[in-house]
């Protein structure tokens, strides 16, 4: 059972961002900045929105947070209205599959990064080797004659 009412429920939850949120995407900004990551874009017009495109690379790069997208280290169950949280994380982490079921499809690779891989001791590992493993692919298709 809620604590609070629908109409006090519904203020509280119109204020959570999906762009720009301090913890996840400015966060890796300033990551990519410090380790001199460039040809990132935002807002790119991919299916299910990525938060970070490297175009030439092919890359869609999302920052799932750990309350909204089931981290299994830090999801937290809320102490009211279980099950609809339960049912709506749920449906994110199948959306989640979805997307990236879809951009592989399409060539793309995919990286998906926890908000709390961020603030580990490496937090852009996944998208060094990504990178440096889609650079390689380029490399040996061009010098294939492709």
């Amino acid at each position: 059972m809620d604590t609070l009412t629908k109409d006090e429920r519904s203020e509280r939850m119109s204020l959570v961002k999906s762009r720009g949120n301090k913890s996840t995407e400015l966060l890796a900004i300033q990551l990519f900045r410090i380790a001199g990551i460039t040809g990132w874009r935002r807002n790119y017009g991919l299916v299910g929105k990525p938060d970070f495109v490297f175009p030439k690379e092919k890359i869609a790069m999302f920052v799932d947070g750990c309350f909204w997208h089931g981290c299994t280290k830090h999801r937290r169950k809320p102490k009211s209205n279980q099950q609809y949280w339960t049912s709506k994380i749920d449906r994110n982490t199948r959306r989640d599959k979805s997307i990236t079921k879809a951009l592989r499809e399409k060539g793309w690779a995919v990286v998906r990064i926890w908000e709390h891989e961020l603030k580990g001791e490496d937090p852009l590992k996944k998208v060094k080797r990504k990178l440096a493993t889609q650079q390689l692919r380029q490399d040996r298709h061009r010098l294939s004659g492709g």
